[in-house]
């Protein structure tokens, strides 16, 4: 499978960033159970966002609740 430009190579090199999102970044595998991983896309769709940029928002959140950043 071809990989796209900017995304990570064989060598481990980091992604470039996309503007507003904090720069370089680096890709890692996620082994996610299957019925997980559905319910992680039909919500990412729901929310007109890709998988990743779901899973990335969720992880932000979470970092902010647990440093403290309170409600909304």
């Amino acid at each position: 499978m071809a990989k796209r430009a900017g995304s990570e190579q064989a060598g481990g090199e980091p992604e470039q960033g996309s503007p507003g999102r904090g720069g370089d970044r680096k890709g890692f595998l996620l082994r996610l159970p299957p019925r997980m991983l559905a319910d992680l896309r039909a919500w990412a769709n729901q929310d007109l966002r890709s998988l990743n940029a779901q899973i990335e928002f969720l992880l932000a959140e979470a970092l902010r609740r647990r440093k403290g950043g309170g409600q909304r």
